[in-house]
């Protein structure tokens, strides 16, 4: 099962020439999740070599513009191309529906099924094979940061010791590597932990949204493979930091530090900086950094398979030109 991460926007506050702002589309095999979705999120999509995809969950970190801005634009085209029966949720910290009921003026009416979901920290959704936790966040008011974590995976199937138990090959072996039994053709019955090794861990992917440095994260993203953490400012700027309830990029390399993550990345980057020197700056402390910029991607494999790894640029708009065109619009 695929899982990376697209970074579709990795600027702070408002866009700038080579950065938009907040936005963070997550694939696992054929689902799409976006978390945040700033202005211009649309066309970032639209540019780039994944396209607009028809996005059945967004995820919302707060309710700063930069960070929800692009969505009432994004539920509009939905319906413009023609969408009426898969519907859209939308999960965000409370004050979610009053957000909407505001926007609604402007959004008007969807021919789609659009649903509110108000969650408060410590929630979980169970998705089978993986679930999604909600955690506090420190941005001086209501805010989510939110961890993808998938469920433990049954070990490596022994071969040999299948083949000495006499358990044939085909549907008995499918059972053991799920964890069920079989009953062989003698009356023996085989357990699954005859046969399989230790469980392995799935993946754990974490994002945190807009905060300042907080011990709650830090429980919240414990082993994460990925953990995509905030580093509006630089050290210098580290009074700047505290006041907007922000974090430098060296706080960010902290809290990967603290938390055993596997791999950092830094995002909402604000207009100060290239990224290079945040990257230095959050290296000196946690060695295992990374500040992509837009539409690179972050590969997470099983952990057997390896760590994280960027991949730059693979997403950029020259790549969409390899992508079969979309249907018209309407």
């Amino acid at each position: 099962m695929d899982l990376d991460v697209v970074f579709l926007g990795t600027s702070a506050s408002m866009p700038t020439a080579q950065r938009a702002p907040a936005a963070l589309l997550v694939r696992r095999g054929g689902e799409r999740l976006l978390f945040d979705c700033a202005e211009g999120t649309q066309r970032q999509l639209q540019r780039s070599s994944v396209g607009l995809p028809e996005l059945e969950e967004v995820f919302l970190t707060h309710f700063h513009a930069d960070h929800f801005l692009g969505l009432p634009g994004m539920l509009k085209t939905f319906a413009l191309r023609g969408r009426e029966e898969t519907g859209m949720t939308v999960y965000g910290p409370p004050g979610l529906e009053a957000l909407f009921a505001r926007l609604r003026p402007f959004v008007g009416r969807l021919p789609y099924p659009l649903t509110l979901v108000e969650l408060e920290p410590g929630e979980t959704l169970e998705r089978g094979e993986y679930r999604i936790e909600t955690f506090a966040v420190d941005h001086g008011g209501t805010g989510l940061g939110y961890a993808l974590v998938e469920a433990e995976r049954p070990g490596r199937f022994d071969v040999s010791t299948a083949d000495a138990l006499g358990v044939p090959s085909g549907p008995e072996r499918g059972l053991l590597q799920r964890g069920e039994p079989v009953t062989l053709g003698d009356g023996r019955v085989v357990a699954s932990d005859q046969v399989l090794g230790p469980a392995r861990p799935g993946r754990k992917l974490a994002y945190t949204g807009d905060t300042a440095p907080s011990p709650i994260v830090v429980q919240a993203v414990h082993l994460a493979d990925l953990l995509v953490h905030e580093a509006t400012f630089s050290t210098e700027e580290g009074e700047r930091a505290r006041e907007t309830f922000h974090s430098t990029a060296a706080e960010a390399a902290e809290v990967a530090r603290l938390a055993d993550v596997r791999l950092l990345a830094l995002t909402h980057v604000s207009m100060r900086y290239f990224g290079p020197e945040l990257a230095r700056e959050a290296r000196e402390v946690f060695p295992e950094t990374v500040v992509p910029r837009d539409f690179d991607v972050i590969e997470i494999p099983f952990p057997e398979r390896g760590p994280p790894q960027l991949v730059k640029g693979v997403a950029r708009p020259e790549q969409a030109e390899q992508r079969p065109a979309a249907a018209k619009p309407l």
